[in-house]
């Protein structure tokens, strides 16, 4: 692998390109104020997709269109007999609809929400496109490039699980998150919950003694606060928002909760998740136990499952991304798993890593994000070589990505 990238960046036109994507910085970051100023709630990333859409027609990419779940890719294709690579970014951001996406900028830095989860990631996705247009060398393999739905929270990883379940590929690159020394290749699993308890309700001094919904409600997070998980491989648990009751004198009739499990190991994700039921369940049954009733039931919604996934740190296409990172004079850096688009890829067993973006971000999930772009433009050559490496040139690079049987 280091051959491949040696060679690479001897080739007089790869420096040209690189030239190029360095001028191009401008523009890469003001179609991220632009997009950023789309907003993308989740399940409500349409018109930026739309937006996004036309910029990849615009320059040249082929056949790009918007699938049935909401994800925009378009292909360049290569000379033939090589593998398939998918480039993407996630269009949706954390933010709800209404959300203020005005682009500020402060010394040197701007402000939004999403301005860098994951637009960032788009705006790159779109340098990456001009730079393989403006190349005057043909790629060996096929290079599917665009941006996917439902990355964040609840949105399950719905547009790449859609893509993969319905497309054959070689491999994945996610262009994600700070940091372009960054390499994510394992992902870190979880389930997501809404646990719901219901029951007849009733007034709280004239129909004392009918079992409550918030009580059972209290019993089940007390023992989920006390359940004990591994620190190695990393199993956690959290319960996010609660609502229920309607009045301060009325038995509850409802009563619900989010509840987040993440692992690094299936098996102890499998573990925590069956431990968890059986409390939720219990709950249930001790609140109608202490009133001598079975009128409480409860209700286990599970709304999300990203599968935790691991591969070896010498796959060639993690080898590629660390020559990749070398060559633009930066130190490669294998992180922790983490829960990406790639996850879902990569328990599919094609491989896949997750690339971080270029300039300094903070901030994320918050009013408060803000996006520095010093030197912005090195993680785009990063990932430019990157494709190059693993999709080949005619007649001067083999691929080193292998093609899935």
């Amino acid at each position: 692998m280091k051959e491949v990238f040696e060679q690479l960046m001897g080739m007089q036109e790869i420096k040209r390109i690189l030239e190029f994507i360095h001028q191009d910085d401008k523009q890469t970051l003001q179609e991220q104020i632009q997009l950023t100023e789309i907003p993308a709630p989740p399940f409500k990333e349409q018109e930026r997709a739309k937006k996004f859409q036309e910029m990849l027609i615009q320059y040249g990419l082929e056949d790009v269109h918007i699938d049935v779940e909401g994800n925009v890719f378009g292909i360049r294709k290569g000379t033939g007999n090589g593998p398939k690579l998918v480039i993407s970014a996630h269009i949706d951001t954390v933010f709800p609809e209404g959300t203020d996406t005005t682009v500020t900028e402060k010394e040197g830095k701007l402000f939004a929400p999403g301005i860098g989860d994951d637009t960032r990631g788009l705006a790159e996705v779109l340098s990456i496109v001009r730079a393989l247009q403006e190349m005057e060398l043909e790629t060996i393999g096929d290079i599917i490039i665009g941006g996917t739905v439902g990355e964040e929270g609840a949105g399950d990883l719905r547009g790449v699980k859609a893509y993969f379940n319905e497309n054959q590929v070689d491999g994945f690159i996610s262009i994600d998150g700070p940091n372009l020394e960054r390499i994510t290749y394992q992902g870190t699993g979880s389930y997501r919950y809404k646990i719901t308890y219901s029951g007849p309700g009733g007034h709280s001094f004239a129909d004392f003694g009918t079992p409550s919904a918030t009580h059972a409600l209290g019993r089940a997070i007390a023992d989920i606060s006390n359940i004990v998980t591994k620190s190695d491989p990393k199993t956690t648990f959290s319960v996010g928002p609660i609502t229920g009751g309607s009045s301060v004198n009325a038995i509850s009739e409802t009563a619900s909760m989010q509840v987040d499990l993440r692992s690094n190991s299936k098996s102890e994700l499998d573990r925590l998740d069956e431990k968890f039921q059986e409390i939720v369940k219990e709950a249930c049954e001790a609140e109608n136990r202490r009133w001598e009733s079975n009128t409480l039931t409860v209700d286990i919604h599970r709304f999300g499952n990203r599968p935790p996934a691991k591969q070896s740190e010498d796959l060639p296409i993690v080898c590629a991304l660390q020559e990749a990172i070398i060559a633009i004079g930066e130190t490669p850096e294998l992180s922790g798993p983490s829960s990406t688009d790639a996850n879902y890829p990569m328990s599919l067993g094609i491989p896949s890593i997750t690339s971080g973006t270029g300039g300094q971000a903070g901030g994320a999930h918050t009013l408060q994000e803000w996006y520095d772009p010093k030197d912005g433009y090195l993680a785009v050559q990063k990932n430019f070589l990157l494709i190059l490496g693993l999709v080949g040139i005619r007649s001067e690079i083999n691929p080193t990505l292998k093609i899935r049987s």
